[in-house]
Order: C-alpha cells, then structure tokens, then sequence
C-alpha cells in the first residue's frame, strides 16, 4: 500500500466542492486504491474504493447526474487522502476496515462493540477444563463458535457439564480441592481433582465433548444408549441413570438450538429487512451443522442507499476482525458479491462462498431469519416511537431547545469514604448506550470520608476537561443534558466545575430524592428556576427514574466489585515465587496472611516446598512494608 501525495495546499481553506476534487484528478494514478473525503474541520465524510482511483474520483466531478446524498457530500467535500493497493480486493479489505473504525457519515456503519463469545476445551492441563472464553485465541485448546450471545454459551455450558462432566474450575482451585465440590454432588463434574475418575476415563469425556461440539453428535448419543441398555441389563440401575440424564442433556442442548441444518455444516446467514427509512440485520451462526444463536444489527445508512449495497458493506465490516466460515449466506442479492467472496477468501486464507439460496433448506432457513429482522424491526420503531415521544417530554420539561441527543447521569458509590467510586450513564434516542458508560475511581487524596460533593466535583471535572481538550476531535460527543443524583448543593458544584472550564452550552439538573426517599416525590433543580416536581403518573417523571436508577445500579455494581477485589487480595498473590501450591502450603501451615507475615525466617523455612531463598524473599517482603 502507498500513500499518494496531495496537491499543494494553496486554496484548501477557501476551496471545497467539485473544484477541489479537480486538483486531485491530475496526480491520482490509473490503480485500485481506497480513497477518504474530509470536511473542512478534517472530520471523515466518506470512505471508498475505486479499481482505479483517477477515473472514480473524476466521476465526482461532473456536473449534474448525482443524487442528492453524493451531492451534498462533493459540496462538503475540503480535501482528500488516498491510499493505492496492490489489487481491488485488498483495496476492499482497507475500505472494510477504515469505514469500521472511522465511521463517516455518509457510510454504512453499525456498532459492534463486542467479540463474539466462544467455549474453550483446554487441553494445556491433564484434565481438561471447559469454559467461556472471549477475545484473543491464545489459550492452548479447542475452540467452538462463534456463539451470538454470553446467555447461549452460558446455557450450552451448563448443559455440557450435565452431558459430560467436565470440570469448569480453575487449575488453582483444582489443585487445592481436597474433596469433591457441589457441582459433583449435584451430577455437573465427574471430580478429577479429587480422583473420583481415572485420567483415562476423563479424557474419554472430553473425546465425546468434543466430538459432539464438532457436529457427531449421533454418534455420541448412539454410543451412550448402548452403555444405558448394557447396564440396564446387568442391572446396574444406577449407572444406567446417569447415562440417561446425560442423554437427556445432549437433546437439552438440541432442542434450544432450534432448526439445526442437513445441508450444510459452517455457515453465517445474514437476512436484511428495511422498513421506514430503518434496516435490521439478522445474523444466524451455524456451526457444525447445529444453530449456535443469533444477533440482530441495525447499522445506519442512508436512505437512498440500495439494500445490496447496504449489505455488502456490512458483511465487509463485520468480518473485518473475524474469520469468515466457508459458506456465506444472504438474502439480498450484491453488486460486488464475486470481489466480497474473493476478499474473504483472502483473509480466511481458504475458499469462502456467498449465496443467495432460491429453494429448498437453506430458503426456508433463510425466510425463518428474514421473519425474525421483521418482528424486531417493528419492535425497535415501535420502541423509537415511544422513545422520541419521552425525549421530546424531557425537552419540555427542561425548556430544551430540542429533544436531547445525548444524556449523561452521574452518581456516586461509596461507604464511609472507603472503595470510593464515580459513575457515568449515557442515554439517547436508542435507549442506554452501554458502550459508553464511564467509571471513575476517585483519586483526590485529602478528601474527607464521604465528601459527596468533594467527588462529585472530581468526576466532572475529569470527564468534562477531557472533552474541552477533545473539542475539535469528531469523536468527542457532548452531552445535551446532564443529570446529578443530588440537591441544590451538587448542583452547585456541577456549575461551578462547568464554569470554571468556560462551559456554557450544556443544561445541568439536580434530581433530589423526595421525602422518605419515595420514588415519584422527586425534586428537580434547575439554575434560575426554583425547585419543582412532575405529576407522579406522568410517563417523563418514570423515564427520569429510570436514568437515575440505571446510573445508581451502575454505581454501586462498580463500587461492591471494587470492595470485593480489595477485600479479596492477598498479600502472598505479590510475591514472585510463591504459586498456588507454596501459597496453599503456607496457609495450611500458619493458617492465614497474617500469620505468615508476623512468621521468623526459621519458621518459614520450615514450611514444605519453601526453599531458604524464597523463605527470604518472603521475610523480606513483609518486614521491608515496616
């Protein structure tokens, strides 16, 4: 890939439009290549590639001929920059991954904030663990996914453990077990750690896990019935009891998987429905010809933009950070499916198909997921039907100048000062927005124990400088509204932090708690307006209780993990050297941290496993802390 140079700078500030294009045409070269056009503030309006980038970009030229978007977006155009390929695919892959992380306006995007979660068979450990994993693949193991959701992998999990009794502990919980834990005694782990089962036998388990995550579940659970028959027969009830709920299980996993293809085996389905300027996006996964979940998306685009289109830069974005299965299936037919399978394949570094089926299984497969975009595109406007409604109420009630974009709900979390935390909420016109909640462990040392206000002015101060400083980047986005769990007093204190900072434009709220902490007495402050309540069946006073409770939920959640991690740490964890074995050893001889650390040198060195120089470092660990 290389860059191609710009044309002088000259007329940059005073030039957009199709004139500044012209200047480009000149030096761009007859190769594929991906192009980006900025405004003049240098935010990102579109993102494109070209087979060859002198003649697209002289396209944008011409006059007349353009619909309205791609005119409005040449009149923005201030400038551009371009990056040549090697080959129109790899010119397709560039395009994928800039839209995704740049997100410009005039481009189809969508939020994927999240991997995809997987289950993990281990197999760095005699007896395999199995587990939920998510993000990179490092682990040395078996990896089965990608599952749409945490809840389908959770629910698989646990009935994976019924099937086949694998243990789902950690290596150090294992070693320290001295006697089979509850999942034992209620039929979910066959008890390694205390050799209830041979290592044969486990791994035994874990050749029949993994053969029916891999699609041979017949096999499997022909195999299990005939172990059923035989210790029936031999009148071994009991064991023929546990093949039979184990049995039972499998087809547990089945039945919640709903339609589980014959015709294919690895498979991602996307079906596309649009309705009221809106596109919903179901992506179904199969996976060793079973239904691992699904996911709907609802990227933003513009209006004019065909479907085909629309769904070609999804599945160009989704795949950006994951690896395609080798059939892909869509219901919309694309302009440029033949250079999307061909990227693809290029990255799965294998062959990867997309199809569009017209009869037979994977029609009705696909017809069952264009049901399912229907019903939750009709759910989602009706949801921001009523959505708008209420954001327009709390326009109203606030004397905004239009419905608020973007609000922020601040709260603190503490007791008596100790594991002090702060926290941010984010809601709009699509509902919470998770991703962009914020945390924030208070830092100022002199703080009195429980200064509310004192913490409440470092959380806005922090949060607030950073946008200050971020205010010519796109990506800063600004609240609209600002609500405080709190009175007149942490009123005050917002305005005075906002004030300091020269902020003006961001309209703050007090919400108090009403008498008795009664929910519907809530009073709401306001600077230059006194202090006023709603009706307390009006539906913009619940949605204004929603947002405070979301944000103390998030804030005592934060502050109780914080409490737990400081409660929970051990001394000995910091010690290099000292492992879950030595760690365990140490415990049972003295019988707590504390022990160990007021111990002499010669009773640690005394201690099984502990050399004399570790027995020193940890005599010096303790002692150096005075």
């Amino acid at each position: 890939m290389n860059e191609v140079p710009s044309p002088g700078e000259t007329s940059q500030d005073t030039v957009r439009g199709p004139a500044r294009i012209q200047a480009y045409v000149k030096t761009l070269p007859d190769a594929p290549g991906v192009y980006r056009m900025l405004d003049a503030k240098g935010n990102v309006l579109y993102v494109g590639k070209a087979r060859s980038l002198r003649k697209r970009v002289a396209a944008y030229v011409k006059t007349g001929g353009h619909i309205d978007r791609i005119a409005r977006m040449i009149a923005e155009t201030a400038e551009m920059l371009f990056v040549t390929t090697a080959s129109e695919t790899e010119a397709l892959l560039l395009e994928s991954n800039l839209i995704k992380r740049l997100k410009p306006r005039y481009n189809v995007s969508f939020r994927d904030d999240k991997s995809f979660p997987n289950i993990l068979l281990r197999e760095d450990h005699p007896f395999p663990q199995l587990l939920k994993h998510r993000g990179a693949k490092s682990t040395k193991g078996v990896y089965f996914g990608p599952f749409a959701s945490a809840g389908a992998v959770n629910r698989t999990l646990s009935a994976l453990q019924r099937a086949f009794l694998l243990r789902s502990c950690s290596d150090s919980v294992f070693e320290s077990r001295t006697r089979p834990c509850l999942l034992y005694q209620i039929k979910r782990c066959s008890a390694p750690c205390t050799q209830r089962i041979s290592e044969d036998e486990y791994r035994n388990l874990v050749w029949e896990a993994e053969a029916f995550l891999t699609g041979k579940s017949n096999g499997v659970q022909s195999r299990l019935v005939g172990e059923m028959n035989a210790a029936s027969e031999a009148l071994d009830f009991e064991r023929a009891a546990r093949f039979r709920d184990r049995l039972r299980a499998m087809s547990h996993i089945q039945a919640h998987q709903g339609i589980n293809p014959s015709t294919f085996s690895d498979a991602d389905l996307f079906a596309l429905y649009a309705q009221g300027g809106q596109i919903c996006i179901q992506v179904f996964f199969f996976r060793a010809g079973q239904n691992w979940g699904n996911r709907p998306y609802f990227p933003r685009a513009e209006r004019d933009l065909a479907t085909g289109d629309v769904l070609e830069s999804f599945i160009g974005q989704f795949y950006d950070e994951r690896t395609p299965p080798p059939l892909i299936l869509v219901s919309e037919d694309m302009p440029g499916k033949s250079l999307l399978a061909e990227a693809l394949s290029l990255k799965a570094e294998r062959k990867v198909e997309i199809a569009m089926p017209q009869r037979g299984e994977k029609r009705e497969i696909l017809e069952m997921a264009l049901q399912n975009a229907r019903e939750q595109l009709a759910r989602r406007l009706a949801e921001n039907s009523a959505q708008r409604e209420l954001l327009e109420g709390v326009a109203e009630t606030f004397a905004l100048d239009a419905p608020p974009r973007r609000i922020e709900v601040y709260d603190n979390s503490h007791i008596q000062g100790a594991s002090a935390v702060g926290a941010m909420i984010v809601a709009g016109s699509d509902g919470f927005e998770k991703n962009e909640y914020r945390k924030f462990n208070i830092k100022t040392a002199e703080l009195a124990p429980g200064d509310d206000y004192g913490m409440m002015r470092e959380v806005l101060s922090r949060r607030f400088s950073r946008l200050v400083r971020e205010a010519e980047n796109a990506r800063a986005r600004w609240p609209d509204l600002v609500l405080i769990d709190g009175g007149p007093g942490q009123l005050a204190v917002a305005e005075s932090v906002l004030e300091d900072l020269g902020i003006e434009d961001v309209v703050l709220v007090g919400v108090a708690k009403g008498p008795d902490r009664d929910a519907g007495r809530e009073h709401f402050h306001m600077k230059g307006r006194e202090a006023f309540r709603l009706d307390p069946k009006s539906p913009v006073l619940y949605y204004l209780q929603r947002l405070r409770d979301e944000a103390h939920r998030f804030a005592i959640g934060t502050h109780r993990k914080k409490r737990a991690k400081a409660l929970g740490a051990n001394p000995l964890d910091e010690i290099a050297g000292v492992g879950a074995t030595r760690k365990r050893a140490l415990l049972q001889h003295f019988g707590s941290a504390r022990a160990v650390a007021g111990a002499s040198l010669s009773d640690l060195e005394a201690v099984a496993g502990v050399s004399v120089g570790l027995a020193r470092k940890i005599y010096d660990f303790f002692h150096a802390r005075g």
